[in-house]
């Protein structure tokens, strides 16, 4: 039986992962090796299907008795930790949608999502409860895992895992100051894992005993669906890291065993720069799963490590349902390069007037699922905005905002964004989202942020500012504190990393800012050095107390 057929026998994340608990109860399903120094587990941590399942069905019985069903969503401030399959398993057993928080939201941003998302009940980990504190909670009760949990507030239209439940509302930075909330379907996720199992090529995985390693957060389609729905598909094991280490990287892939690796981009490039060792060599892995790598560093990391690396397109909204892959293609193709879209998937690329575009032309991506319904395993709409679903999917077809070109020989290229979005280690930041909050700052009269790359993180945030006293004086002291300010109310990696003053905006001759120029300009600021450079002073705030800069 294929990957294939077993999937679409599964109506949802717990199904999946009950029937490999029955296949296989002592087969692991997450492990964390003592080398990846958990604050919360320094021992590490192997837990079997069988010991995970008796967990999430005793959880699932106390959510049930306290009436949670479909109709219901609970917040989960749980990072990585086993905690959070526990909460997320019990809950989509019954209907429950969970919204995954990042733990390195701004009390203002954790309000944001909890009202959006009209959580009933937000579990956060004992770590995280000072921020869950800070925020304005409104309707929704907090307690960490363990608590009495209250009874559910939520109209409920029963309690079951129905393929076409809501499984997850995921919090997706568009062209919007706000970040949408995506609502995603036990179907989606099943799509998502079906994309991910039947990559093949480097990419193709084994029915049994394979072990994937990923550093990235919960909180994102790519850990949630590939990852964990992907094993659980499979009878797989996750290893779920709660952050990216590059001393501690190697020896958690060697120690774990694992077979399958996941990072971003700015991963390998980060990992080069580290003296060479022995775990690097000891590991099992077989191919690491690495959007969008810089073809300088790809073939290093390839034959340093002996790892090949598989570059993909997908999004939130898109899910497995339109994907690419370079699973299939030699080693060595060419940079920017996508691969080729999943059999699911119909795509067009349009210029600006809405026509197809010539081959090896650059145009939007416009994507939809063959056959019958165009929508399917996509994202089931934007929380409570029609506007944008419905722009989204004009005439017919998903706008992806992404500009890309398809070769001759089918492959697709990368080649630019048309959202105004910033991605930083693999965060979207959308720029108006930071404009705002640098609006709000006394020092600012008017500003302009724009992406520009690095080295490191593949894209860092810059900032144009006017100043709003003429006569204050340009200098570090005020640009230091601009990004002070902006980081009260700012995740840590949206701030930005450059300042530039200027007494003007470039404006089109609709007054609106001309973006384009603006990125040109932040470009030009950067070769001559006209900036002034707090990448440093970024790290200093991930490493800051929530709500303190």
């Amino acid at each position: 039986m294929s990957h294939l057929d077993v999937l679409m026998q599964y109506r949802s994340p717990y199904e999946a992962f009950a029937k490999a608990a029955a296949r296989r109860p002592d087969a692991p399903f997450l492990i964390a090796p003592a080398s990846a120094e958990l604050s919360y587990a320094r021992d590490g941590f192997r837990i079997s299907y069988g010991d995970m399942l008796k967990q999430v069905e005793a959880l699932k019985a106390e959510f049930s008795a306290a009436g949670y069903g479909c109709g219901a969503r609970v917040a989960l401030l749980l990072d990585n930790r086993p905690e959070f399959f526990v909460h997320w398993l019990a809950l989509n057993a019954l209907g429950v949608s969970i919204a995954p928080i990042n733990p390195d939201l701004r009390p203002d941003e954790l309000t944001y999502q909890l009202r959006k998302s009209k959580a009933d009940l937000l579990i956060a980990a004992y770590e995280r409860m000072a921020l869950a504190r800070q925020a304005d909670l409104g309707p929704t009760r907090l307690i960490e895992p363990g608590a009495a949990i209250p009874a559910c507030q939520s109209v409920v239209s029963g309690q079951n895992d129905a393929s076409g439940n809501e499984c997850a509302l995921l919090f997706t930075s568009g062209s919007t100051a706000l970040p949408k909330g995506c609502v995603l379907s036990n179907r989606y996720f099943t799509g998502v894992a079906d994309w991910y199992v039947n990559q093949g090529g480097t990419a193709a995985v084994k029915s049994e005993g394979e072990i994937n390693l990923t550093p990235l957060p919960m909180f994102h389609m790519n850990a949630l669906g590939a990852s964990a729905v992907g094993m659980m598909a499979i009878g797989g094991a996750v290893v779920p890291l709660d952050r990216f280490s590059a001393t501690r990287w190697w020896a958690c892939v060697a120690d774990s065993e694992a077979t399958i690796v996941h990072c971003l981009g700015v991963i390998p490039a980060i990992l080069l720069q580290l003296p060479v060792s022995e775990a690097e060599r000891r590991h099992k892995a077989r191919f690491a799963f690495a959007p969008a790598v810089d073809v300088r560093h790809r073939a290093t990391f390839e034959e340093r490590y002996g790892l090949p690396i598989v570059d993909a397109w997908a999004m939130t909204e898109t899910g497995g349902a339109a994907a690419t892959t370079t699973a299939q293609e030699p080693s060595g193709f060419p940079s920017r390069c996508i691969g080729r879209p999943a059999q699911s998937m119909d795509y067009r690329l349009v210029n600006e007037e809405g026509e197809d575009v010539k081959t090896g032309e650059p145009g939007e991506l416009l994507v939809r699922a063959k056959g019958d319904d165009p929508k399917a395993g996509f994202f089931t709409a934007y929380l409570d905005d029609p506007q944008s679903t419905a722009e989204a999917w004009a005439g017919g077809w998903f706008h992806t905002g992404d500009y890309v070109s398809a070769g001759a020989d089918g492959l697709l290229t990368f080649f630019d964004r048309k959202k105004s979005i910033v991605r930083r280690s693999g965060e979207n930041i959308a720029v108006l989202e930071v404009e705002s909050a640098l609006h709000k700052l006394p020092e600012v009269e008017a500003t302009a942020v724009t992406p520009v790359q690095d080295d490191i993180r593949g894209e860092e945030v810059f900032a144009f500012v006017v100043k709003a006293d003429p006569a204050a004086k340009a200098d570090a002291a005020l640009a230091e504190a601009i990004v002070q300010g902006a980081a009260a109310s700012l995740a840590y990696h949206k701030v930005p990393a450059y300042i530039a003053f200027v007494d003007a905006l470039p404006l089109s001759s609709t007054k609106k800012i001309a973006r384009g120029e603006v990125k040109t300009l932040a470009n030009n600021a950067l070769r001559d050095q006209a900036v002034f450079d707090f990448r440093a002073l970024k790290a200093q705030l991930r490493k800051a107390p929530a709500g303190k800069a």
